[in-house]
């Protein structure tokens, strides 16, 4: 059973940088990869990015190859976005979430974060 809060979301000018943190409670936690989600109003929820449980291999879509960094600390049980070159259609709530393995499906994670609120602005 993990238990993940986010943090480090807020506004933002387009071009500009922000870091989101999640933090992770639970005895298992390294033995879990971590993914990050996001979901505008009205669309499906979209995965960002995934760490495996080591950290060693690491995932990304498309959309924010190149500007999003993945990372994790699993002695502060914690797990990194940083977020470079922001566009207005990053805006959204961000999701961070555990898996058993290194998947991208939204069903493959058990566990979830409540979110925190990117707004990019121009």
């Amino acid at each position: 059973q993990v238990q993940l809060v986010e943090s480090g979301g807020g506004l933002v000018q387009a071009g500009g940088s922000l870091n989101l943190s999640c933090v992770a409670s639970g005895r298992t936690f390294s033995a879990y990869a971590v993914g990050w989600f996001r979901q505008a109003p009205g669309k499906e929820r979209e995965f960002i990015a995934v760490i495996s449980r080591g950290g060693g291999t690491t995932h990304y879509a498309d959309t924010v190859k190149g500007r999003f960094t993945i990372s994790r600390d699993n002695t502060k049980k914690t797990v990194d976005l940083q977020m470079n070159s922001l566009k207005s259609e990053d805006t959204a709530v961000y999701y961070c979430a555990a898996a058993s393995t290194v998947v991208v499906a939204t069903t493959r994670y058990k566990w979830w974060g409540q979110g925190t609120q990117v707004t990019v602005s121009s």
